[in-house]
């Protein structure tokens, strides 16, 4: 079960920088899918086979359906895959590298340093237990989630919308000049 578990996590990492790398949105959507996945059978081998189930169903399944829609909407050109591309420059993304590795190194810190906890430490997460919690005191932050989803969707709807606005108007303009 440890190795399943060091395999399914080098596989999330690895996906997860595919996904950030790819210029294709399409490709990076399935380096997503994988990623999803492979958390999924590393919550299930901690111990979480219902969390391993919502990652899977609400994660790999609801989310990718939702920013397929949010890719179909924006309609992204030649123009702007060429602005995305450079944003993948070196000089963009050492900062964030740097702090990355700091966050990598402290987490590998903490890990070596902290002893295991014993076998018996470890229990399965009940479903009923997990719900009351979310629909019970975090009722609340479940809702905010809900809401920033729907804002994220919103602006990224205006924001392509706007685009084609402007470019109508252009034309517009244009053949009343011509």
């Amino acid at each position: 079960m440890e190795l399943t578990f060091y395999i399914a996590a080098a596989v999330a990492v690895l996906a997860t920088l595919m996904v950030i790398t790819r210029y294709n949105m399409i490709h990076a959507l399935l380096y997503l899918v994988v990623s999803f996945l492979a958390i999924a059978i590393v919550f299930f081998t901690l111990g979480a086979p219902f969390m391993a189930a919502l990652e899977v169903i609400v994660y790999a399944g609801a989310i990718v359906v939702l920013i397929i829609f949010v890719i179909m909407m924006l309609n992204l050109t030649y123009e702007d895959v060429q602005k995305e591309k450079e944003w993948l420059k070196p000089s963009v993304w050492v900062g964030p590298a740097i702090l990355s590795l700091v966050l990598l190194a402290e987490l590998t810190y903490i890990m070596v340093a902290a002893d295991a906890p014993p076998a018996a430490a470890v229990v399965a997460v009940d479903a009923r237990l997990v719900g009351m919690a979310l629909f019970g005191p975090y009722v609340l932050a479940v809702q905010l989630c809900g809401i920033l989803l729907m804002a994220g969707i919103v602006g990224a709807y205006h924001l392509g919308r706007q685009k084609k606005k402007v470019v109508h108007r252009f034309l517009q303009e244009r053949s009343a000049a011509a």
